[in-house]
């Protein structure tokens, strides 16, 4: 570990000094590029350095048990129970920090909403799921761009499509890709019936268009008049636009702006993220053995997680937490979750990395 740690500082110190040359102001892509290699690499270094501090002054605390004075020995052997652990919890995080990277992380992403089993009450459970994610996006500062969205007459949602922008936008919301699960009394139940309702998650890396390069003759491109619920909302020119996949049958309906090419650059975005997705996951199936143990295999068949509003509790079925706040998560606070989640994917790659070593 301490050889990685050595080349990861010396890489920072040479970036640093990259960083700083005149000339490097006449290029920004190489700017941009190191700034992000800078930004990556600034946490580990910190940790290593306080690695290093942390052994020196063990050691300095070592001798000082040798001493004569009893009193000095003994404030050596209480700072030696301070120091210890401390230095066993720097090791654990510079373990975690020097796991393999998921490329994605740094990522905005695609967030598509579904209503699954359970009709209109699968669609009502829809809206307030992406409205918890709304809310989360807000805490943290990120924008969140409404790309598409099919509203049923009660006021739920068949589909909602979002991209959210931010920081490590994917590295936080990729393990909510799965199936939801809803058990509640719906408003329109008589005889106080618990019913039970999903809804599906899927969260897409953005694709940029250097990364995922698609031919323009394999497109097909439909436009078409925009649905409503008729009044002025409805369209009179064919705005909405229909994108088909030729090679993969990959279809993206856009209807929500009154311009034709906000709607096809808003498919794009959709279409590019869906098709880079498809090839991670094909790539990903090379190593099924390796991720099946992991919490973030994005698996959208899964069952991931239960909310039970009788009992106001929210089930995570991929590590058994449970905890019983269900209003405050569906507002958006739901730090805790994804907190313990990614700190069960990282012990398991940790466990991994080990049975390899």
């Amino acid at each position: 570990m301490f050889d990685k740690l050595e080349s990861v500082a010396a890489r920072f110190q040479e970036i640093e000094a990259r960083l700083s040359d005149p000339d490097l102001a006449g290029r920004p892509a190489e700017f941009r590029r190191l700034s992000q290699e800078h930004a990556q690499l600034q946490e580990i270094v910190a940790e290593y350095r306080r690695n290093k501090a942390l052994r020196a002054e063990l050691g300095s605390n070592r001798e000082l048990l040798q001493e004569s004075d009893d009193d000095i020995a003994g404030m050596a052997k209480e700072e030696l129970k301070r120091l210890e652990p401390e230095l066993e919890a720097n090791e654990q995080r510079l373990r975690i920090l020097l796991l393999p990277k998921d490329p994605n992380d740094e990522k905005n992403v695609v967030l598509e909403v579904r209503a699954g089993a359970g009709g209109e009450e699968a669609a009502l459970f829809a809206g307030e799921l992406f409205r918890m994610y709304q809310r989360f996006a807000e805490k943290q500062g990120w924008r969140v761009e409404l790309l598409s969205m099919n509203p049923t007459g009660l006021g739920g949602y068949k589909e909602i499509i979002a991209m959210v922008e931010g920081e490590r936008v994917y590295s936080r919301l990729k393990y909510e890709a799965g199936v939801h699960r809803v058990q509640r009394v719906p408003a329109t139940e008589a005889q106080g019936r618990i019913h039970t309702s999903t809804v599906t998650v899927a969260v897409l890396p953005e694709a940029e268009e250097v990364e995922l390069q698609i031919n323009p003759a394999e497109l097909r491109i439909d436009v078409f008049r925009s649905g409503g619920a008729g009044g002025q909302g409805v369209n009179t020119t064919d705005s909405a636009v229909r994108i088909t996949h030729l090679p993969t049958g990959v279809v993206v309906v856009c209807q929500d702006e009154r311009s034709q090419l906000k709607n096809k650059d808003k498919a794009m975005k959709i279409l590019r993220s869906r098709l880079l997705d498809a090839e991670q996951e094909r790539a990903a199936k090379e190593h099924a053995d390796a991720r099946r143990s992991m919490v973030g295999t994005g698996d959208r068949s899964e069952r991931i997680r239960t909310y039970n509003f009788p009992q106001g509790r929210l089930t995570d079925h991929r590590i058994g937490l449970t905890v019983y706040q269900l209003p405050e998560l569906m507002e958006g606070r739901i730090d805790e979750v994804l907190g313990a989640l990614l700190a069960h994917d990282q012990m398991e790659k940790l466990k991994a990395q080990g049975m390899r070593e």
